[in-house]
This record gives C-alpha cells, sequence and structure tokens, in this order.
C-alpha cells in the first residue's frame, strides 16, 4: 500500500511534468536548493505550497537531477494518519522509497505538510548531518514549525513564506502586462477590473479560477472551517469548537477595527484569556493578523489595543453580514501589502487616526480624495502626529492621484506594481 502511495504522489518518477503557475518565490527557493540548510516553506493552506515545491522538482529535473532522486510525500494522505504520533515512520517512508527508487547520490526529500507527524523535527536532525539528504519541508503553523526548528534545528533551515497571489501574479496569471507606465496606461481597463475583482475575492488560486460568485464563497468556507478543524482545534485539543468557528466568523466583521478581548469574551461567553488564545491560533495559521498601536516604547506597544486583518481579502465576503464597503476591502488590501514589505506595521490613534505607520512613511488609506471634507480629514490626521525625524505621507485610494503638499495621494495600483 505505501509503495503505491509514493508512486502515486512522484509522478515525475514516470516523467510527468508538474503544471507550471508564475509564483514569485521560485527564484528564492531555486537559490537556496544548492544549501545544506532545510527549506521550510510556510503559509496558509491552499497558498500553494505543494505547487511552489513541485516547480522546483521540474527544476532540479531540468537541472539534470535523476527524478528517482527526489522524493515527495504529503503527510496528510489517510494512509499516514494512524502512524502521525510515531516520528520514526518518517524513517519507514524513507527506507520503503530507498528501497522502492534506488537512488544514487545526493536525494531531495520533500515532506509536505509536516506539522501532521508529531516530533517530526527529530527525525529531520537525526537525517541533517547527511551530505546527500536535501529536506524540503512545507507547513501550516508558524508556531509549530518556528518553535519546533528553534528548539532542535536553530541554523539549520531557511524559511521562505508563501502568501496567497499577489495583485500583480494575479495580473501575470491573466496574462495582462502591467511593468511601466506603458503598459499600465494602454491596459488600465483590464489592470483595472482584475483590481476590483481582486479586491473582493482575494488571492487563492482555486477560487480565482472559478467565475461563479457563489462558488467562490462556498470554496473560501471550506478552506476556513477545514483550517479551523483540522490545524487548530485537534492541536490544541479544543473542546468546544463551535466557538472558535463563530469567533473567527465574527472577528471578519470586525476587520481594520479596533479588538477589545472584554467585549468579545462576554458575546462568546469565554475568558478574556480564551479570547486572546484563539486569535492567537488564527494567526498561527494565517488566518488574522493583528497589529499594534505605535509607540516609542517597545513595553506601551506591547500593552497597547490591537487591531485585526484578514490575511486574504476573500475571506471578508465569509460572514452572512459582510461589509461591502469598498473601503474596508481597500484597506485590507494595503495592510496586505504593507505586512508583505515590512515586519514593521502600526496605526496611529490620538484624537485623529492614521491607518498604518510603516517603514518612516504614514499611510492613510481612503476611497476617494476628490471630497473637500476626506482632504481635510486625511490632512489633519497627519499633521496631528509629530515624529523627531521627517516621515514621508501618503494616501491610498481606489482611483485617484493629487498631489497636496507634503502629502502624496496614490491610487492602489499605482502603489502596489510600482512600490510606492
Amino acid at each position: 500500500m505505501m509503495i503505491n502511495v509514493l508512486v502515486e504522489q512522484n509522478k515525475h518518477w514516470q516523467a510527468e511534468v508538474y503544471q507550471s503557475v508564475s509564483r514569485d518565490k521560485l527564484q528564492k527557493l531555486i537559490g537556496y536548493l544548492p544549501l545544506k540548510q532545510i527549506i521550510t516553506i510556510t503559509g496558509v493552506r491552499r497558498c500553494g505550497k505543494s505547487t511552489l515545491v513541485k516547480q522546483a522538482i521540474n527544476y532540479l529535473i531540468e537541472e539534470g537531477v535523476n527524478s528517482g532522486n527526489i522524493l515527495f510525500v504529503n503527510l496528510e494522505h489517510p494512509f499516514f494518519l494512524e502512524y502521525r504520533h510515531d516520528a520514526n515512520f518518517l524513517n519507514t517512508i524513507y527506507d520503503e522509497y530507498l528501497k522502492l527508487m534506488n537512488p544514487k547520490g545526493k536525494v531531495y526529500c520533500i515532506f509536505d505538510e509536516v506539522q501532521y507527524f508529531d516530533n517530526w523535527q527529530v527525525y529531520v536532525k537525526s537525517k541533517y548531518e547527511s551530505s546527500l539528504i536535501k529536506f524540503i519541508i512545507t507547513g501550516s503553523n508558524s508556531s509549530m514549525l518556528s518553535n519546533d526548528l528553534n528548539t532542535l534545528l536553530s541554523g539549520r533551515s531557511l524559511n521562505i513564506h508563501l502568501d496567497t497571489f499577489s495583485f500583480s501574479e494575479f495580473l501575470d496569471y491573466k496574462k495582462i502586462e502591467y511593468k511601466g507606465e506603458f503598459n499600465q496606461t494602454a491596459n488600465k481597463i483590464d489592470i483595472s477590473r482584475a483590481k476590483d475583482e481582486y479586491l473582493k475575492w482575494g488571492g487563492f488560486f482555486e477560487v480565482f479560477q472559478i467565475e461563479d460568485e457563489l462558488i467562490k464563497k462556498e470554496l473560501l468556507t471550506s478552506y476556513a472551517k477545514n483550517i479551523i478543524y483540522q490545524d487548530i482545534v485537534p492541536r490544541y485539543n479544543i473542546r468546544n469548537s463551535e466557538v472558535v468557528e463563530r469567533l473567527y466568523f465574527y472577528l471578519l466583521t470586525t476587520a481594520s477595527g479596533i479588538l477589545n478581548y472584554t467585549t468579545l469574551a462576554k458575546i462568546f461567553e469565554v475568558s478574556d484569556r480564551t479570547i486572546k488564545e484563539y486569535i492567537q491560533y488564527f494567526e498561527e495559521v494565517y488566518l488574522l493578523k493583528r497589529i499594534d498601536k505605535f509607540h516609542n516604547k517597545p513595553k506601551e506597544k506591547i500593552k497597547s489595543f490591537k487591531k485585526v486583518y484578514s490575511l486574504d481579502n476573500g475571506f471578508l465576503q465569509l460572514p452572512s453580514k459582510h461589509s461591502s464597503d469598498l473601503g474596508l476591502a481597500l484597506e485590507n488590501m494595503v495592510f496586505n501589502v504593507l505586512n508583505q514589505r515590512s515586519e514593521s506595521v502600526t496605526y496611529l490613534k490620538e484624537i485623529h487616526e492614521v491607518d498604518f505607520y510603516s517603514d518612516d512613511t504614514l499611510y492613510q488609506v481612503t476611497y476617494d480624495m476628490r471630497d473637500e471634507r476626506t482632504k481635510e480629514r486625511e490632512v489633519n490626521a497627519f499633521n496631528y502626529f509629530k515624529f523627531k525625524h521627517n516621515v514621508k505621507k501618503k494616501v491610498i485610494t481606489y482611483d485617484s492621484e493629487m498631489n497636496l503638499a507634503e502629502i502624496e495621494c496614490i491610487k492602489l495600483e499605482r502603489f502596489i506594481l510600482e512600490g510606492l
């Protein structure tokens, strides 16, 4: 039976070429392949981790690596379920592969969704010193991978984080040319239509392949529930799983808002501590992300009220009372872009509020800056906060551009595509 599973999962052994979908992180992965370190690829379920490593398999074979020297194992396969508490079974899988393929020289061993096996890192560490094995590991839980790697594999791994498709990758998929001012001008209608679609439905590959919006929503709902019931509930032995699900969908209705743990605890009739733990679990599986209020003192920043965002815009469509406000979708998308560019994204709030502060730049997000009251509100917010050093001030809009003294007003697609 195991032989059947391995043959089924390793189509390249039969000279099959895997589907190629352009992802920006592929070149980074290729650059890591010659190095000894273990490569870990993290990201939310269904974001394309398996596809990315299969593209790397295509590359290795094109570069002359024997297909039999590459082992790919999806550890979520039902056959492995009864062995998931026995890390030694990973060795059994590898030994079965050696008998089956009898590889000569270096082996590329890929364990997909490795978090399904307890103590997997013990097995990987035991094999790491062998110069004949190059490990590539994917996982959907940031805490487990980082904690396990730091404990036993410190200094022995290189991580690649994969998000759902970015807007530029989405345009690549649609074959819409966008690089350079000429292409952005010539294809502005197609880019604008793609922007509307991406703002609403996000970057999951399987979702944007579907035309029917009802099916898109059903698919995203299944993604969210699978993550909750496969990656959160069993891992943390949560008995009241219904509360976890309800909390997640409720938080989607408050995206971009400030979290109040006490209020949430009353709504869901659990403790503040439980609410905080559940939200942390959502972060660990890449569903949501909290950001701090900016403060010069790190302790004050940590204690500050948090704002919460969805790590894919499509999930904002899931609650039965989801907001149809494009301004919310716009702000959530800008957050995701900033979050991918920088490890430090905060917000400012006193009498006035500034949506984001990152890399010495203040960002406001507003649908349209042409209204005079909107201009006044955004300018006042920028001017309220004083810094000892110069900071840039930018307003990201749906489609309007202008300059207001020191404030640069940029439409969303230019902000993303030109890295502004």
